[in-house]
């Protein structure tokens, strides 16, 4: 019975070894289908239709705008502020001391030089010269009798009639009164001027202000208050407040030869009025300062402007478009195509032969209008991209396609800035022509 139990155990184990097999073996097929699936289908991407079909299905390079760049001549300039000031200032005061007669004039009025202005009382100054002329005729009367005294005396001292002595003085009565005619001579041409003077005239030809003293008012010589003021209108100065540095600038350009439109070594001026508008007319610098002001370290140029309708007052505000002279060959770069680095740096992206983006350093310090004017990193004939600059990179394939951005700025169009934060943006600026 023992025997019988021991076989029916070993029996039992035996099948149960078996199951167990069977069921590793079903699990084992079932985790490994996966597998040979995969292997499968590598097998099947390495025919040549697939790998056709993979190539069809990748994106095209990306469309990026360029430009290419053309070498132009720009006239450069710069914009600062500036005061006019008027040509000239007279400032009318009387003379001789006196009455007010009359004023001649119309206050605001236009008037020419040596227009008599205001009549001071005269009487008194007439009398002085007709008494300064009675004296002068009395002197000539005792030198004609000088003269006929010195000749007798001389006929008779070659005689041996009269003594040395008695000569002498005849020739020392004769001088005198040689003298006594020279001064009354001159109290006459002086009672002549201030008989003159009773006449206040206009100075300089100009525009005559308000008038601060009226008929019947009591007038001094050389008084500190003044009668009136006549200013000239037509030219016009404008003081311009230039620093130092933009003024080694300028003759740097015109020195080695970027003349410009106003001849040779001289910088062209325009005028701009408060409302931005261009004056007509065209004005130089006439003359520039030897001295620095050492708390703005600049020196005040200023330049004249024709003003023959008088549109320009004295004491108004304006902005003055200075010339730098001409810049052949300049490469002018749309902004919206270059791009500052942390450290400041001009960068931009461009498209070399082979379709690829290729990254470029360039020197622009200064703007004109909406473009940067390049010193270096950039020649005629490169292709600059200026939009799609998100989707590329350098190294990257692109297709270029023309952007409809010109090359050449408008006439007189603002400056919008340089590439120094501390600057102002309003200061440079520049035309192509």
């Amino acid at each position: 019975m023992d025997r019988a139990v021991f076989e029916s155990l070993a029996h039992s184990e035996v099948s149960y070894m078996e199951t167990e097999k069977s069921l590793m073996a079903r699990l084992f097929g079932v985790r490994m289908l996966p597998m040979w699936m995969a292997a499968l289908l590598l097998a099947g991407c390495d025919n040549s239709p697939g790998q056709a079909k993979a190539e069809k299905s990748a994106p095209p390079p990306p469309e990026v705008g360029v430009v290419e760049m053309q070498s132009q001549r720009v006239n450069l300039s710069m914009e600062l502020p500036g005061r006019t000031a008027a040509y000239r200032i007279s400032e009318v005061r009387p003379q001789v001391t006196g009455i007010l007669q009359e004023r001649l004039f119309e206050q605001g009025a236009q008037v020419k030089a040596g227009e008599v202005l205001y009549q001071i009382d005269p009487n008194r100054y007439r009398a002085a010269h007709q008494r300064a002329q009675a004296e002068l005729e009395r002197a000539q009367a005792e030198l004609r009798q000088a003269q006929r005294e010195w000749a007798r005396t001389s006929d008779l001292f070659e005689k041996n009639a009269v003594s040395k002595r008695q000569r002498d003085e005849a020739l020392s009565a004769l001088e005198t009164a040689r003298a006594n005619v020279s001064r009354s001579q001159a109290m006459v041409e002086t009672a002549g001027i201030e008989l003159e003077y009773t006449e206040v005239k206009a100075p300089i030809a100009g525009r005559i202000g308000p008038t601060l003293y009226t008929e019947g008012a009591l007038v001094t010589a050389n008084q500190p208050q003044i009668l009136a003021r006549v200013v000239q209108l037509d030219p016009m100065y404008v003081d311009i407040q230039l620093p130092v540095e933009k003024l080694a600038r300028i003759r740097s350009s015109l020195k080695e030869g970027a003349a410009s439109e106003a001849g040779p070594n001289e910088a062209e001026t325009v005028l701009l009025r408060e409302d931005g508008t261009v004056y007509p007319h065209r004005g130089r610098v006439d003359v520039t300062d030897v001295t620095v002001n050492q708390s703005t370290s600049s020196v005040t140029v200023r330049a004249v402007f024709p003003n023959p309708d008088e549109d320009l007052l004295p004491g108004m505000y304006a902005r003055v478009r200075l010339s730098e002279g001409i810049r052949e060959n300049a490469i002018l770069a749309p902004q919206q195509g270059v791009s500052r680095n942390p450290q400041g740096e001009a960068t931009a992206l461009l498209v070399n032969p082979e379709g690829e983006v290729v990254a470029r350093q360039l020197e622009a310090e200064r703007a004109i209008g909406a473009f940067w004017l390049v010193e270096k990193g950039l020649e005629p004939g490169d292709r600059l991209i200026v939009s799609g600059l998100q989707k590329v990179r350098p190294g990257a394939k692109v297709k270029p396609v023309a952007a409809d951005i010109p090359l050449h700025p408008p006439q007189n169009q603002q400056a919008s800035g340089t590439n120094n934060p501390k600057k102002n943006a309003s200061d440079d600026e520049g035309t192509a022509q």
